[in-house]
């Protein structure tokens, strides 16, 4: 078992910034794909970014690209979103996810093998 929990989540202004970061405890976490997903009412989770257990490869969703970075410490066992250039819709629930057999490209919700408890992202206009 890999336990995720999330924290960083928060109100911001539109244009502001936030970083998320995601704990991560149970089995070898270092050897996991680590990534973000996210929900706003009413829509399908959706992915946001993913990187590598090596950090070798990473994949952002078009929506994202160029505003947030994902990374990850494995000696802390934790992963980070940075959040920058934030805009009213990508107002959201925030997942991390963990995904053992991810190492780059696509990454559906239904491969993840854990998921945290998700944290509320709000940006106002």
């Amino acid at each position: 078992q890999v336990q995720l929990v999330e924290s960083g989540g928060g109100l911001v202004q539109a244009g502001g910034s936030l970083r998320l970061s995601c704990a991560a405890s149970g089995r070898t976490f270092t050897y996991y794909g680590m990534g973000w997903f996210r929900q706003a009412p009413g829509k399908e989770r959706e992915f946001v970014t993913g990187i590598s257990w090596n950090e070798v490869s990473t994949n952002y969703a078009d929506s994202v690209k160029g505003r947030f970075t994902i990374s990850r410490d494995n000696a802390k066992n934790t992963v980070y979103l940075q959040m920058n250039s934030l805009k009213p819709e990508d107002t959201a629930v925030y997942y991390c996810a963990a995904n053992r057999f991810w190492s780059g490209g696509d990454w559906y919700a239904s491969h993840s093998n854990y998921w945290g408890q998700g944290t509320q992202v709000t940006v106002s206009s």
